[in-house]
């Protein structure tokens, strides 16, 4: 518990889904200086700004959870856009940080950077070998840079930097636009919406068959502080909870927790994505003892009941 207390922290995406967990549990630790750098101040995109943001801030460490990101249509509609900002927001805070010093760069990469076609489960070693899932490679090979990057300047300067590989998330205070939302968030509106109106059915893209795994939110900012306290080497870190469920499943499990009892019906015109995701996420407990602590039935009824309560004011991301 002592660790954050006298640490200037500065959590990039602080205001958004995963950060805003971060930022209560870092509150919730001790911390008493964390700076939550928003996109009208500084544009990470730009180096000035960048470069702003560490005069403004001096912090001790910063953990980087700002990203251009979407599901599968807002991936296909921006490649260049998503490979842009999000390889040189990661790029550029790595290298101000440091030259001004900084003590631990915390960068979240995405499971979206391993091979379409790796092993299952996901192992750390095997994050080279193969090309991305195509609809969201873009994003994946930008974010992976900073693992690249990360073991050069902990080679040539000794910077201390950590590159953890969250799997797919989810939880409250989710983005719950149906353009560019995640399967989970979407999959709640859509059921909610289908319930409410009375439809007989839904149509969801592809056949149902790719099996993800997801991981609760709070267990993600839980890990990501643990991984900032306890660890500190070159090697990439999954984090995750080790079980996958396949789309169609998934979608059913949804469905009942909304109360919605139309069909599904699956559009096979429509792309699947990477074919199956499940991470090995022995690493992470080896290193620092992390264990999700939700399962995906009790994540889901929790995130289920926070739209529920907050449909009004639901979050929508729009590019």
């Amino acid at each position: 518990m002592t660790f954050w207390i006298d640490q200037r922290v500065v959590v990039t995406g602080g205001a958004g889904f995963l950060g805003s967990f971060v930022v209560d549990q870092l509150h919730a630790k001790g911390c008493r200086q964390i700076v939550v750098p928003r996109s009208k101040d500084y544009d990470l995109v730009q180096m000035d700004a960048v470069k702003q943001l560490y005069s403004d801030a001096k912090p001790d460490v910063v953990i980087h959870l700002a990203a251009r990101v979407g599901g599968i249509g807002a991936n296909q509609a921006n490649p260049g856009r998503f490979f842009y900002d999000n390889l040189m927001m990661g790029t550029q805070l790595i290298e101000i940080g440091r030259q001004r010093g900084l003590k631990k760069f915390v960068a979240t990469g995405t499971i979206c950077a391993y091979p379409k076609f790796a092993p299952i489960p996901f192992r750390e070693d095997d994050i080279w070998n193969g090309y991305p899932e195509e609809t969201n490679a873009p994003y994946g090979l930008a974010k992976k840079m900073m693992l690249v990057q990360a073991q050069a300047y902990r080679q040539q300067y000794g910077f201390h930097s950590i590159v953890l590989f969250p799997v797919n998330l989810y939880g409250p205070r989710d983005n719950f636009d149906l353009e560019t939302s995640h399967v989970i968030p979407a999959l709640i509106r859509k059921c909610g919406a289908a319930k409410d109106t009375g439809q007989a059915s839904i149509s969801l893209w592809g056949d149902g068959s790719p099996t993800r795994e997801f991981l609760y939110v709070e267990d993600a900012a839980e890990g990501i502080l643990l991984a900032a306290e306890q660890y500190d080497g070159h090697l990439p870190v999954n984090l995750g909870t080790g079980e996958e469920v396949a789309i169609r499943d998934l979608a059913g499990m949804i469905a009942a927790e909304v109360g919605f009892t139309g069909k599904i019906q699956w559009d096979t015109t429509k792309p699947n994505g990477q074919p199956r995701r499940c991470l090995d996420v022995s690493r992470a407990k080896q290193l620092f003892g992390f264990h999700a602590g939700h399962t995906l039935r009790d994540g889901l009824k929790k995130t289920v009941q926070w739209f529920h309560d907050n449909r009004q004011a639901i979050r929508e991301v729009h590019f």
